[in-house]
Protein backbone atom coordinates (compact mmCIF):
# COMPACT_ATOMS: atom_id res chain seq x y z
CA UNK A 1 0.00 0.00 0.00
CA UNK A 2 1.12 3.53 -0.68
CA UNK A 3 0.29 4.48 2.88
CA UNK A 4 2.72 1.89 4.20
CA UNK A 5 5.67 3.14 2.20
CA UNK A 6 5.08 6.79 3.02
CA UNK A 7 5.17 6.42 6.79
CA UNK A 8 8.43 7.15 8.58
CA UNK A 9 9.91 4.96 11.28
CA UNK A 10 9.38 7.29 14.23
CA UNK A 11 5.60 7.79 13.92
CA UNK A 12 5.18 4.04 13.42
CA UNK A 13 7.41 3.22 16.40
CA UNK A 14 5.58 5.80 18.49
CA UNK A 15 2.28 4.12 17.63
CA UNK A 16 3.73 0.72 18.52
CA UNK A 17 4.85 2.11 21.88
CA UNK A 18 1.18 2.92 22.53
CA UNK A 19 0.53 -0.83 22.58
CA UNK A 20 3.60 -1.40 24.78
CA UNK A 21 2.56 1.22 27.33
CA UNK A 22 -0.63 -0.72 28.04
CA UNK A 23 1.56 -3.31 29.79
CA UNK A 24 3.13 -0.88 32.26
CA UNK A 25 4.09 -3.44 34.92
CA UNK A 26 6.05 -5.61 32.51
CA UNK A 27 7.53 -2.54 30.84
CA UNK A 28 8.76 -1.10 34.17
CA UNK A 29 10.26 -4.49 35.12
CA UNK A 30 11.96 -4.74 31.74
CA UNK A 31 13.39 -1.21 31.95
CA UNK A 32 14.71 -1.85 35.46
CA UNK A 33 16.37 -5.03 34.23
CA UNK A 34 17.85 -3.34 31.15
CA UNK A 35 19.20 -0.33 33.04
CA UNK A 36 20.46 -2.64 35.81
CA UNK A 37 22.33 -4.72 33.22
CA UNK A 38 24.02 -1.61 31.79
CA UNK A 39 24.81 -0.30 35.30
CA UNK A 40 26.40 -3.62 36.31
CA UNK A 41 28.67 -3.64 33.24
CA UNK A 42 29.70 -0.03 33.85
CA UNK A 43 30.35 -0.72 37.53
CA UNK A 44 32.52 -3.70 36.64
CA UNK A 45 34.68 -1.55 34.35
CA UNK A 46 34.84 1.18 37.01
CA UNK A 47 36.19 -1.37 39.54
CA UNK A 48 39.28 -1.94 37.39
CA UNK A 49 40.84 1.40 38.46
CA UNK A 50 40.89 0.73 42.25
CA UNK A 51 41.94 -2.87 41.56
CA UNK A 52 45.06 -1.73 39.70
CA UNK A 53 45.89 1.59 41.36
CA UNK A 54 45.13 0.54 44.95
CA UNK A 55 45.23 -3.26 44.94
CA UNK A 56 48.10 -4.12 42.61
CA UNK A 57 50.19 -0.94 42.54
CA UNK A 58 49.14 0.47 45.94
CA UNK A 59 49.21 -0.66 49.52
CA UNK A 60 45.53 -1.48 50.07
CA UNK A 61 45.40 -5.29 50.15
CA UNK A 62 41.74 -5.33 51.18
CA UNK A 63 40.80 -4.43 47.61
CA UNK A 64 42.29 -7.70 46.37
CA UNK A 65 40.58 -9.68 49.15
CA UNK A 66 37.12 -8.30 48.37
CA UNK A 67 37.47 -8.41 44.57
CA UNK A 68 36.54 -12.17 44.17
CA UNK A 69 33.31 -11.63 46.11
CA UNK A 70 32.68 -8.45 44.15
CA UNK A 71 33.09 -10.30 40.85
CA UNK A 72 30.71 -13.09 41.93
CA UNK A 73 28.14 -10.51 43.07
CA UNK A 74 28.46 -8.54 39.84
CA UNK A 75 27.97 -11.66 37.69
CA UNK A 76 24.93 -12.72 39.77
CA UNK A 77 23.37 -9.25 39.49
CA UNK A 78 24.07 -9.24 35.74
CA UNK A 79 22.30 -12.59 35.36
CA UNK A 80 19.27 -11.41 37.37
CA UNK A 81 19.06 -8.18 35.36
CA UNK A 82 19.31 -10.10 32.06
CA UNK A 83 16.55 -12.53 33.09
CA UNK A 84 14.30 -9.71 34.30
CA UNK A 85 14.70 -7.68 31.12
CA UNK A 86 14.31 -10.63 28.73
CA UNK A 87 11.32 -12.19 30.50
CA UNK A 88 9.43 -8.95 31.10
CA UNK A 89 9.94 -7.66 27.56
CA UNK A 90 8.98 -11.04 26.05
CA UNK A 91 5.79 -10.90 28.16
CA UNK A 92 5.12 -7.38 26.89
CA UNK A 93 5.96 -8.33 23.29
CA UNK A 94 3.69 -11.38 23.23
CA UNK A 95 0.78 -9.38 24.64
CA UNK A 96 1.37 -6.68 22.01
CA UNK A 97 1.37 -9.27 19.21
CA UNK A 98 -1.75 -10.97 20.58
CA UNK A 99 -3.59 -7.65 20.71
CA UNK A 100 -2.43 -6.69 17.21
CA UNK A 101 -3.42 -10.07 15.78
CA UNK A 102 -6.84 -9.83 17.41
CA UNK A 103 -7.33 -6.30 16.06
CA UNK A 104 -6.26 -7.33 12.55
CA UNK A 105 -8.49 -10.42 12.65
CA UNK A 106 -11.49 -8.39 13.85
CA UNK A 107 -10.78 -5.66 11.29
CA UNK A 108 -10.61 -8.19 8.46
CA UNK A 109 -14.03 -9.53 9.48
CA UNK A 110 -15.37 -5.97 9.34
CA UNK A 111 -14.04 -5.28 5.84
CA UNK A 112 -16.45 -5.18 2.87
CA UNK A 113 -16.44 -7.84 0.16
CA UNK A 114 -14.96 -5.31 -2.28
CA UNK A 115 -11.79 -5.25 -0.15
CA UNK A 116 -11.28 -9.02 -0.55
CA UNK A 117 -11.95 -8.79 -4.29
CA UNK A 118 -8.83 -6.60 -4.57
CA UNK A 119 -6.63 -8.50 -2.08
CA UNK A 120 -4.53 -11.61 -2.32
CA UNK A 121 -5.49 -14.14 0.36
CA UNK A 122 -1.86 -15.19 0.84
CA UNK A 123 -0.80 -11.60 1.55
CA UNK A 124 -3.56 -11.21 4.14
CA UNK A 125 -2.55 -14.47 5.84
CA UNK A 126 1.09 -13.35 5.94
CA UNK A 127 0.03 -10.18 7.76
CA UNK A 128 -1.57 -12.16 10.58
CA UNK A 129 1.32 -14.65 10.82
CA UNK A 130 4.65 -13.36 9.46
CA UNK A 131 4.15 -9.63 10.06
CA UNK A 132 2.89 -10.21 13.59
CA UNK A 133 5.96 -12.34 14.34
CA UNK A 134 8.24 -9.54 13.16
CA UNK A 135 6.41 -7.10 15.43
CA UNK A 136 6.95 -9.51 18.33
CA UNK A 137 10.71 -9.20 17.85
CA UNK A 138 10.53 -5.41 17.56
CA UNK A 139 8.42 -5.16 20.72
CA UNK A 140 10.51 -7.52 22.86
CA UNK A 141 14.04 -8.67 21.98
CA UNK A 142 14.77 -5.70 19.74
CA UNK A 143 13.59 -3.23 22.36
CA UNK A 144 15.70 -5.04 24.96
CA UNK A 145 18.82 -4.65 22.84
CA UNK A 146 18.06 -1.03 21.96
CA UNK A 147 17.58 0.07 25.56
CA UNK A 148 20.14 -2.23 27.22
CA UNK A 149 22.96 -1.71 24.74
CA UNK A 150 22.12 1.96 24.40
CA UNK A 151 22.30 2.39 28.18
CA UNK A 152 25.60 0.48 28.20
CA UNK A 153 27.06 2.83 25.58
CA UNK A 154 25.92 5.86 27.60
CA UNK A 155 27.29 4.39 30.83
CA UNK A 156 30.70 3.56 29.36
CA UNK A 157 30.97 6.96 27.66
CA UNK A 158 30.06 8.64 30.95
CA UNK A 159 32.74 6.61 32.70
CA UNK A 160 35.32 7.61 30.10
CA UNK A 161 34.47 11.31 30.38
CA UNK A 162 34.67 11.02 34.16
CA UNK A 163 38.24 9.69 33.98
CA UNK A 164 39.59 11.67 30.99
CA UNK A 165 37.40 14.00 29.05
CA UNK A 166 40.31 14.90 26.72
CA UNK A 167 40.58 11.36 25.37
CA UNK A 168 36.82 10.85 25.36
CA UNK A 169 36.27 13.78 23.01
CA UNK A 170 37.49 11.49 20.24
CA UNK A 171 34.16 9.67 20.41
CA UNK A 172 32.26 12.89 19.85
CA UNK A 173 33.76 12.89 16.36
CA UNK A 174 33.10 9.19 15.73
CA UNK A 175 29.51 9.17 17.07
CA UNK A 176 27.88 11.19 14.24
CA UNK A 177 29.68 9.06 11.63
CA UNK A 178 28.29 5.88 13.23
CA UNK A 179 24.82 7.46 13.36
CA UNK A 180 24.92 8.33 9.64
CA UNK A 181 26.05 4.81 8.74
CA UNK A 182 23.26 3.22 10.80
CA UNK A 183 20.72 5.55 9.15
CA UNK A 184 21.83 4.52 5.65
CA UNK A 185 21.72 0.84 6.59
CA UNK A 186 18.25 1.31 8.14
CA UNK A 187 16.78 2.62 4.90
CA UNK A 188 18.22 -0.36 3.07
CA UNK A 189 16.77 -2.75 5.65
CA UNK A 190 13.28 -1.20 5.37
CA UNK A 191 13.27 -1.49 1.59
CA UNK A 192 14.36 -5.14 1.65
CA UNK A 193 11.89 -5.91 4.46
CA UNK A 194 8.98 -4.76 2.30
CA UNK A 195 10.15 -7.05 -0.50
CA UNK A 196 10.47 -9.96 1.95
CA UNK A 197 6.89 -9.36 3.14
CA UNK A 198 5.65 -9.54 -0.45
CA UNK A 199 7.68 -12.71 -1.02
CA UNK A 200 6.20 -14.34 2.10
CA UNK A 201 2.71 -13.51 0.82
CA UNK A 202 3.55 -15.07 -2.57
CA UNK A 203 4.82 -18.25 -0.88
CA UNK A 204 1.65 -18.46 1.23
CA UNK A 205 -0.53 -17.94 -1.85
CA UNK A 206 1.32 -20.53 -3.93
CA UNK A 207 1.11 -23.12 -1.15
CA UNK A 208 -2.55 -22.36 -0.48
CA UNK A 209 -3.45 -22.74 -4.17
CA UNK A 210 -1.64 -26.10 -4.38
CA UNK A 211 -3.33 -27.45 -1.24
CA UNK A 212 -6.81 -26.31 -2.23
CA UNK A 213 -6.38 -27.51 -5.82
CA UNK A 214 -4.49 -30.71 -4.99
CA UNK A 215 -7.04 -32.89 -6.78
CA UNK A 216 -6.68 -30.85 -9.98
CA UNK A 217 -2.88 -30.90 -9.69
CA UNK A 218 -2.91 -34.71 -9.54
CA UNK A 219 -5.59 -35.10 -12.20
CA UNK A 220 -3.98 -32.86 -14.82
CA UNK A 221 -0.37 -33.67 -13.94
CA UNK A 222 0.40 -30.17 -12.78
CA UNK A 223 3.19 -31.12 -10.37
CA UNK A 224 5.91 -29.58 -12.53
CA UNK A 225 3.89 -26.42 -13.09
CA UNK A 226 3.37 -25.97 -9.35
CA UNK A 227 7.03 -26.86 -8.65
CA UNK A 228 8.17 -24.15 -11.04
CA UNK A 229 5.72 -21.64 -9.60
CA UNK A 230 6.85 -22.37 -6.05
CA UNK A 231 10.52 -22.31 -7.07
CA UNK A 232 10.08 -18.78 -8.45
CA UNK A 233 8.48 -17.41 -5.29
CA UNK A 234 10.77 -19.27 -2.88
CA UNK A 235 13.84 -18.24 -4.88
CA UNK A 236 12.69 -14.62 -4.71
CA UNK A 237 12.37 -15.02 -0.94
CA UNK A 238 15.92 -16.43 -0.82
CA UNK A 239 17.28 -13.54 -2.89
CA UNK A 240 15.66 -10.91 -0.68
CA UNK A 241 16.84 -12.70 2.48
CA UNK A 242 20.41 -12.80 1.14
CA UNK A 243 20.21 -9.08 0.40
CA UNK A 244 19.21 -8.56 4.02
CA UNK A 245 22.08 -10.77 5.21
CA UNK A 246 24.52 -8.88 2.96
CA UNK A 247 23.38 -5.50 4.28
CA UNK A 248 23.66 -6.81 7.84
CA UNK A 249 27.06 -8.44 7.24
CA UNK A 250 28.49 -5.26 5.68
CA UNK A 251 26.99 -2.89 8.25
CA UNK A 252 28.49 -4.43 11.40
CA UNK A 253 32.14 -4.51 10.21
CA UNK A 254 31.91 -0.94 8.91
CA UNK A 255 30.60 0.36 12.25
CA UNK A 256 33.24 -1.64 14.13
CA UNK A 257 35.94 -0.33 11.79
CA UNK A 258 34.94 3.26 12.50
CA UNK A 259 35.00 2.51 16.24
CA UNK A 260 38.40 0.84 15.84
CA UNK A 261 39.75 3.97 14.18
CA UNK A 262 38.63 5.90 17.25
CA UNK A 263 40.44 3.36 19.46
CA UNK A 264 43.62 3.69 17.37
CA UNK A 265 43.50 7.50 17.62
CA UNK A 266 42.92 7.14 21.37
CA UNK A 267 46.00 4.92 21.80
CA UNK A 268 48.09 7.33 19.76
CA UNK A 269 46.96 10.37 21.76
CA UNK A 270 47.68 8.48 25.00
CA UNK A 271 51.37 8.34 24.02
CA UNK A 272 51.66 12.14 24.01
CA UNK A 273 53.64 13.16 27.09
CA UNK A 274 51.22 15.87 28.26
CA UNK A 275 48.33 13.44 28.16
CA UNK A 276 50.34 10.53 29.56
CA UNK A 277 51.17 12.58 32.64
CA UNK A 278 47.45 12.76 33.58
CA UNK A 279 46.91 8.99 33.33
CA UNK A 280 47.48 6.34 35.97
CA UNK A 281 47.73 2.69 35.05
CA UNK A 282 44.21 2.12 36.38
CA UNK A 283 42.76 5.08 34.46
CA UNK A 284 44.43 3.98 31.22
CA UNK A 285 43.14 0.43 31.65
CA UNK A 286 39.59 1.67 32.37
CA UNK A 287 39.70 3.86 29.23
CA UNK A 288 41.01 1.07 26.98
CA UNK A 289 38.57 -1.49 28.46
CA UNK A 290 35.66 0.93 28.04
CA UNK A 291 36.54 1.53 24.40
CA UNK A 292 36.93 -2.20 23.74
CA UNK A 293 33.64 -2.92 25.47
CA UNK A 294 31.93 -0.24 23.38
CA UNK A 295 32.57 -2.29 20.24
CA UNK A 296 30.13 -5.03 21.35
CA UNK A 297 27.09 -2.82 22.09
CA UNK A 298 27.79 -0.80 18.94
CA UNK A 299 27.81 -4.05 16.93
CA UNK A 300 24.65 -5.21 18.73
CA UNK A 301 22.90 -1.93 17.96
CA UNK A 302 23.80 -2.34 14.29
CA UNK A 303 22.72 -6.01 14.28
CA UNK A 304 19.46 -5.26 16.06
CA UNK A 305 18.77 -2.56 13.50
CA UNK A 306 18.07 -5.34 11.00
CA UNK A 307 15.33 -6.89 13.16
CA UNK A 308 14.06 -3.49 14.27
CA UNK A 309 13.56 -2.33 10.67
CA UNK A 310 11.77 -5.59 9.87
CA UNK A 311 9.48 -4.95 12.82
CA UNK A 312 8.85 -1.34 11.76
CA UNK A 313 8.05 -2.45 8.20
CA UNK A 314 5.70 -5.11 9.58
CA UNK A 315 4.03 -2.45 11.76
CA UNK A 316 3.58 -0.22 8.72
CA UNK A 317 1.87 -3.13 6.95
CA UNK A 318 -0.43 -3.95 9.90
CA UNK A 319 -1.24 -0.33 10.71
CA UNK A 320 -1.97 0.30 7.03
CA UNK A 321 -4.54 -2.52 7.18
CA UNK A 322 -6.00 -1.31 10.49
CA UNK A 323 -6.37 2.19 9.02
CA UNK A 324 -8.30 0.95 5.97
CA UNK A 325 -11.99 1.79 5.95
CA UNK A 326 -14.20 -1.02 7.30
CA UNK A 327 -17.63 -1.94 5.99
CA UNK A 328 -19.94 1.06 6.24
CA UNK A 329 -22.61 0.57 8.87
CA UNK A 330 -24.28 3.95 9.30
CA UNK A 331 -27.84 2.58 9.64
CA UNK A 332 -29.76 3.20 12.84
CA UNK A 333 -33.01 1.28 12.31
CA UNK A 334 -33.62 -1.98 14.13
CA UNK A 335 -35.87 -4.71 12.79
CA UNK A 336 -37.14 -7.65 14.80
CA UNK A 337 -38.70 -9.55 11.89
CA UNK A 338 -39.36 -8.22 8.42
CA UNK A 339 -42.57 -8.87 6.49
CA UNK A 340 -40.32 -9.71 3.54
CA UNK A 341 -41.30 -7.16 0.88
CA UNK A 342 -38.32 -6.51 -1.43
CA UNK A 343 -38.00 -3.81 -4.06
CA UNK A 344 -35.22 -2.75 -6.45
CA UNK A 345 -35.60 0.75 -7.87
CA UNK A 346 -33.40 1.68 -10.85
CA UNK A 347 -30.38 -0.14 -9.40
CA UNK A 348 -27.06 0.09 -11.21
CA UNK A 349 -23.98 -1.63 -9.80
CA UNK A 350 -20.40 -2.23 -10.93
CA UNK A 351 -17.96 -4.51 -9.13
CA UNK A 352 -14.85 -2.66 -7.86
CA UNK A 353 -12.58 -4.84 -9.99
CA UNK A 354 -14.64 -4.44 -13.18
CA UNK A 355 -15.41 -1.59 -15.57
CA UNK A 356 -18.69 -2.86 -17.02
CA UNK A 357 -21.76 -2.66 -14.75
CA UNK A 358 -23.06 -6.03 -13.52
CA UNK A 359 -26.60 -4.56 -13.26
CA UNK A 360 -28.10 -1.78 -15.41
CA UNK A 361 -31.07 0.19 -14.10
CA UNK A 362 -32.78 -2.90 -12.63
CA UNK A 363 -36.22 -2.52 -11.08
CA UNK A 364 -38.57 -5.16 -9.67
CA UNK A 365 -40.71 -5.81 -6.60
CA UNK A 366 -41.33 -8.97 -4.62
CA UNK A 367 -44.41 -8.95 -2.41
CA UNK A 368 -44.07 -10.45 1.07
CA UNK A 369 -44.51 -14.21 1.07
CA UNK A 370 -44.08 -14.63 -2.67
CA UNK A 371 -41.35 -16.47 -4.55
CA UNK A 372 -39.34 -14.99 -7.38
CA UNK A 373 -36.84 -16.93 -9.48
CA UNK A 374 -33.88 -15.37 -11.25
CA UNK A 375 -32.66 -17.16 -14.35
CA UNK A 376 -30.14 -16.37 -17.02
CA UNK A 377 -26.79 -17.32 -18.43
CA UNK A 378 -23.67 -17.43 -16.24
CA UNK A 379 -22.41 -13.93 -15.44
CA UNK A 380 -25.73 -12.28 -16.26
CA UNK A 381 -26.05 -10.72 -12.77
CA UNK A 382 -28.29 -13.18 -10.88
CA UNK A 383 -26.03 -13.76 -7.86
CA UNK A 384 -25.20 -10.05 -7.78
CA UNK A 385 -28.79 -9.30 -6.80
CA UNK A 386 -28.51 -11.55 -3.73
CA UNK A 387 -25.18 -9.94 -2.77
CA UNK A 388 -26.74 -6.46 -2.98
CA UNK A 389 -29.76 -7.44 -0.86
CA UNK A 390 -27.46 -8.47 2.00
CA UNK A 391 -25.27 -5.38 1.43
CA UNK A 392 -22.13 -7.36 0.70
CA UNK A 393 -21.71 -4.54 -1.80
CA UNK A 394 -23.24 -1.06 -1.93
CA UNK A 395 -24.85 0.27 -5.09
CA UNK A 396 -23.87 3.46 -6.93
CA UNK A 397 -27.33 4.35 -8.24
CA UNK A 398 -30.89 3.57 -7.27
CA UNK A 399 -32.45 2.13 -4.12
CA UNK A 400 -33.00 -1.29 -2.58
CA UNK A 401 -35.85 -1.49 -0.07
CA UNK A 402 -36.91 -4.05 2.52
CA UNK A 403 -40.45 -3.50 3.82
CA UNK A 404 -40.45 -0.11 2.08
CA UNK A 405 -37.30 1.13 3.86
CA UNK A 406 -33.93 1.68 2.18
CA UNK A 407 -31.67 -1.14 3.38
CA UNK A 408 -28.90 1.39 4.16
CA UNK A 409 -31.08 2.71 6.99
CA UNK A 410 -30.95 -0.63 8.83
CA UNK A 411 -28.09 -1.69 11.03
CA UNK A 412 -26.13 -4.34 9.13
CA UNK A 413 -26.62 -6.95 11.85
CA UNK A 414 -30.38 -6.26 11.87
CA UNK A 415 -30.59 -6.43 8.08
CA UNK A 416 -28.67 -9.65 7.62
CA UNK A 417 -30.57 -11.63 10.24
CA UNK A 418 -33.66 -11.21 8.02
CA UNK A 419 -32.09 -13.44 5.38
CA UNK A 420 -31.22 -17.13 5.22
CA UNK A 421 -28.67 -17.64 2.46
CA UNK A 422 -27.73 -20.93 0.82
CA UNK A 423 -25.05 -20.46 -1.82
CA UNK A 424 -23.73 -22.84 -4.43
CA UNK A 425 -20.32 -22.32 -2.80
CA UNK A 426 -20.93 -23.91 0.61
CA UNK A 427 -18.45 -23.15 3.39
CA UNK A 428 -18.34 -25.34 6.47
CA UNK A 429 -16.11 -24.89 9.50
CA UNK A 430 -13.70 -27.35 11.11
CA UNK A 431 -16.20 -28.12 13.85
CA UNK A 432 -18.95 -30.59 14.70
CA UNK A 433 -21.96 -31.12 12.45
CA UNK A 434 -24.27 -29.64 15.11
CA UNK A 435 -22.16 -26.51 15.50
CA UNK A 436 -22.02 -26.05 11.73
CA UNK A 437 -25.82 -26.24 11.46
CA UNK A 438 -26.27 -23.82 14.39
CA UNK A 439 -23.20 -21.71 13.46
CA UNK A 440 -22.82 -18.54 15.58
CA UNK A 441 -26.07 -19.36 17.40
CA UNK A 442 -25.26 -22.58 19.28
CA UNK A 443 -26.74 -21.20 22.50
CA UNK A 444 -30.07 -20.29 20.85
CA UNK A 445 -31.04 -23.69 19.53
CA UNK A 446 -31.48 -27.03 21.26
CA UNK A 447 -30.17 -30.30 19.88
CA UNK A 448 -33.76 -31.31 19.01
CA UNK A 449 -34.21 -28.15 16.90
CA UNK A 450 -30.89 -28.79 15.13
CA UNK A 451 -31.88 -32.38 14.38
CA UNK A 452 -35.31 -31.29 13.18
CA UNK A 453 -33.73 -28.88 10.65
CA UNK A 454 -31.36 -31.64 9.56
CA UNK A 455 -34.27 -34.05 9.00
CA UNK A 456 -36.10 -31.55 6.80
CA UNK A 457 -32.90 -31.03 4.80
CA UNK A 458 -32.41 -34.82 4.55
CA UNK A 459 -29.07 -34.53 6.34
CA UNK A 460 -30.11 -36.53 9.42
CA UNK A 461 -29.94 -39.82 7.53
CA UNK A 462 -26.17 -39.58 6.85
CA UNK A 463 -25.23 -37.65 10.01
CA UNK A 464 -26.48 -40.45 12.27
CA UNK A 465 -24.19 -42.90 10.47
CA UNK A 466 -21.10 -40.84 11.37
CA UNK A 467 -18.82 -42.07 14.20
CA UNK A 468 -19.99 -39.43 16.68
CA UNK A 469 -23.26 -38.46 15.02
CA UNK A 470 -23.94 -34.74 15.35
CA UNK A 471 -20.74 -34.31 17.39
CA UNK A 472 -18.54 -35.55 14.53
CA UNK A 473 -15.90 -32.98 13.49
CA UNK A 474 -16.11 -32.73 9.71
CA UNK A 475 -12.70 -31.22 8.93
CA UNK A 476 -11.74 -28.06 7.09
CA UNK A 477 -14.65 -26.96 4.88
CA UNK A 478 -16.29 -30.35 5.43
CA UNK A 479 -13.44 -32.25 3.78
CA UNK A 480 -14.85 -35.59 4.96
CA UNK A 481 -18.26 -34.98 3.30
CA UNK A 482 -19.47 -35.27 -0.27
CA UNK A 483 -20.64 -32.17 -2.16
CA UNK A 484 -24.30 -33.13 -1.68
CA UNK A 485 -23.83 -33.75 2.04
CA UNK A 486 -22.13 -30.39 2.50
CA UNK A 487 -24.98 -28.65 0.71
CA UNK A 488 -27.61 -30.41 2.81
CA UNK A 489 -25.90 -29.22 6.00
CA UNK A 490 -25.87 -25.68 4.59
CA UNK A 491 -29.60 -25.97 3.83
CA UNK A 492 -30.24 -27.23 7.37
CA UNK A 493 -28.31 -24.20 8.67
CA UNK A 494 -30.60 -21.88 6.67
CA UNK A 495 -33.77 -23.75 7.72
CA UNK A 496 -32.82 -23.48 11.39
CA UNK A 497 -32.60 -19.67 11.18
CA UNK A 498 -36.29 -19.38 10.25
CA UNK A 499 -35.58 -16.04 8.52
CA UNK A 500 -38.42 -14.20 6.74
CA UNK A 501 -36.50 -14.03 3.44
CA UNK A 502 -34.81 -17.01 1.78
CA UNK A 503 -31.97 -16.46 -0.70
CA UNK A 504 -31.28 -19.69 -2.55
CA UNK A 505 -28.31 -19.35 -4.91
CA UNK A 506 -28.12 -22.66 -6.79
CA UNK A 507 -29.03 -24.31 -3.46
CA UNK A 508 -29.52 -27.77 -4.94
CA UNK A 509 -26.73 -27.71 -7.53
CA UNK A 510 -24.57 -30.32 -5.76
CA UNK A 511 -27.35 -32.80 -5.02
CA UNK A 512 -28.19 -36.04 -6.76
CA UNK A 513 -31.64 -36.39 -8.32
CA UNK A 514 -33.18 -38.25 -5.35
CA UNK A 515 -31.85 -35.79 -2.75
CA UNK A 516 -32.85 -32.84 -4.90
CA UNK A 517 -36.42 -34.12 -5.14
CA UNK A 518 -36.73 -34.47 -1.36
CA UNK A 519 -35.08 -31.14 -0.57
CA UNK A 520 -36.98 -29.30 -3.27
CA UNK A 521 -40.20 -30.46 -1.62
CA UNK A 522 -38.94 -29.23 1.76
CA UNK A 523 -37.91 -25.90 0.27
CA UNK A 524 -41.28 -25.53 -1.48
CA UNK A 525 -43.02 -26.13 1.85
CA UNK A 526 -40.73 -23.68 3.63
CA UNK A 527 -41.19 -20.96 1.00
CA UNK A 528 -44.97 -20.84 1.55
CA UNK A 529 -44.69 -18.57 4.59
CA UNK A 530 -41.66 -16.61 3.43
CA UNK A 531 -40.39 -14.39 0.68
CA UNK A 532 -37.98 -16.37 -1.44
CA UNK A 533 -35.50 -15.30 -4.08
CA UNK A 534 -34.31 -18.36 -6.00
CA UNK A 535 -31.33 -18.25 -8.33
CA UNK A 536 -31.47 -21.42 -10.39
CA UNK A 537 -29.52 -23.01 -13.18
CA UNK A 538 -31.82 -26.04 -13.35
CA UNK A 539 -34.95 -24.48 -14.75
CA UNK A 540 -37.09 -27.44 -13.74
CA UNK A 541 -36.74 -26.39 -10.07
CA UNK A 542 -38.38 -22.95 -10.47
CA UNK A 543 -41.49 -23.70 -12.53
CA UNK A 544 -43.74 -23.14 -9.50
CA UNK A 545 -42.31 -19.69 -8.71
CA UNK A 546 -44.85 -16.86 -8.54
CA UNK A 547 -42.68 -14.84 -10.94
CA UNK A 548 -39.59 -15.54 -13.01
CA UNK A 549 -37.17 -12.78 -13.95
CA UNK A 550 -34.94 -13.49 -16.93
CA UNK A 551 -31.70 -11.55 -16.66
CA UNK A 552 -29.22 -11.03 -19.47
CA UNK A 553 -26.08 -8.87 -19.25
CA UNK A 554 -27.40 -7.01 -16.22
CA UNK A 555 -30.86 -6.25 -17.67
CA UNK A 556 -34.24 -7.82 -16.89
CA UNK A 557 -35.30 -8.90 -20.38
CA UNK A 558 -38.40 -10.96 -19.48
CA UNK A 559 -40.69 -11.43 -16.51
CA UNK A 560 -43.73 -13.54 -15.77
CA UNK A 561 -44.65 -17.02 -14.55
CA UNK A 562 -43.55 -20.22 -16.27
CA UNK A 563 -46.56 -20.54 -18.55
CA UNK A 564 -46.46 -16.89 -19.63
CA UNK A 565 -42.76 -17.01 -20.46
CA UNK A 566 -43.07 -20.26 -22.38
CA UNK A 567 -45.88 -18.79 -24.46
CA UNK A 568 -43.70 -15.80 -25.39
CA UNK A 569 -41.09 -18.13 -26.93
CA UNK A 570 -38.36 -15.65 -25.92
CA UNK A 571 -35.11 -15.95 -23.97
CA UNK A 572 -36.60 -18.16 -21.24
CA UNK A 573 -37.95 -20.62 -23.77
CA UNK A 574 -34.56 -20.66 -25.52
CA UNK A 575 -32.77 -21.41 -22.22
CA UNK A 576 -35.13 -24.32 -21.58
CA UNK A 577 -34.63 -25.61 -25.11
CA UNK A 578 -30.86 -25.55 -24.60
CA UNK A 579 -31.13 -27.26 -21.22
CA UNK A 580 -33.72 -29.92 -22.05
CA UNK A 581 -33.01 -30.39 -25.75
CA UNK A 582 -34.74 -28.51 -28.55
CA UNK A 583 -36.44 -31.61 -29.91
CA UNK A 584 -38.08 -32.58 -26.60
CA UNK A 585 -41.86 -32.17 -26.65
CA UNK A 586 -43.41 -29.47 -24.51
CA UNK A 587 -45.16 -31.95 -22.27
CA UNK A 588 -41.93 -33.59 -21.23
CA UNK A 589 -40.25 -30.20 -20.81
CA UNK A 590 -42.74 -29.28 -18.13
CA UNK A 591 -42.62 -32.64 -16.36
Amino acid sequence: MQQETSQESWPVFKRLLGYVRDRKLGLVGGIIGMLGYAAVDTTFVYSIKPLIDQGLNGNDSTVLKWMPFFVLGIVALRGCAAFLSNYCMAWVGNHVVMRLQQQVFSHLMAMPMSFFDRQNTGNLLSKVTYDAGQVSSAASSTLVSLVREGATVIGLLGLMFWHSWQLSVIFLVVGPVVGILIGLISRRFRKISRHIQQAVGDITTSTEQMLKGHKEVLMFGGQQVEDKRFFRVSNRMRQQTMKMVAADAIGSPIVQMVASVALAVFLYVATIDSVKATLTAGTFTVMVTSMMMLLKPLKSLTDVNNQFQRGITACQSLFGLLDSTPEEDSGTRTLERARGEIEFRNVTFTYPTKETPALHNVSFKVEAGRSVALVGRSGSGKSTIASLLTRFYDIEQGEILLDGVNIREYKLSELRKQYALVSQHVHLFNDSVANNIAYAAEDRYSRDEIQHAARIAHADEFVRKMPDGYDTVIGENGASLSGGQRQRIAIARALLRDAPVLLLDEATSALDTESERHIQAAIDELCKARTSLVIAHRLSTIEKADEILVIDEGHIVERGNHSELMSQQGTYAQLRAIQFGASQPAASQQA
